[in-house]
């Protein structure tokens, strides 16, 4: 999935405005900007659109944990310079304190059935006889699931 099409999903499910962006953004060790943040959450048919890197996005998923769960000791987790969909998932699981059952749950309710077994295989390492790859129709089905959890319609 393109990242900043990730990012802004999560802004709508998180309903955080650009200071508030640029605050996660800042607890993940990414300095930046109101005019940058609104440049990446940009349609990419506008001329201002701005790709955001896989560090950058890293970087706020890394804050985003911050903020969710708090802080640990120790040092502060480094962005990756490398990011696929079985990263952002592990990051957002993280993020959200989901166990197994609450992924599975929330991929249900964009009508997608996963096996727990399925499921571990996303957070395998690449390696692994059994990792697989997490593919873009999971990703996007998964944020969707998270916004109708934290944003249901309003009726």
């Amino acid at each position: 999935m393109i990242q900043n099409d990730v990012l802004r999903r999560l802004r709508y499910i998180l309903n955080y405005d650009d200071f508030r962006m640029m605050d996660i953004f800042a607890k993940g060790g990414f300095q930046t900007t109101r005019e940058y943040v609104c440049d990446v959450l940009r349609s990419d048919t506008e001329p201002a659109y701005r790709r955001l890197l896989d560090r950058e996005l890293s970087a706020f998923l890394n804050g985003l944990i911050i903020e969710m769960r708090g802080e640990r000791e120790g040092p502060k987790p480094q962005p990756e310079t490398f990011l696929n969909n079985n990263m952002i998932l592990q990051k957002l699981k993280i993020a959200y304190n989901l166990k197994a059952d609450d992924v599975l749950a929330i991929l249900a309710s964009c009508d997608i059935t996963l096996s727990s077994h399925e499921l571990s295989s996303f957070f395998r390492k690449p390696g692994h006889k059994h990792f697989r790859e997490c593919k873009d129709q999971i990703m996007r089905n998964f944020l969707m699931g998270l916004q109708l959890k934290h944003r249901p319609k309003e009726s």
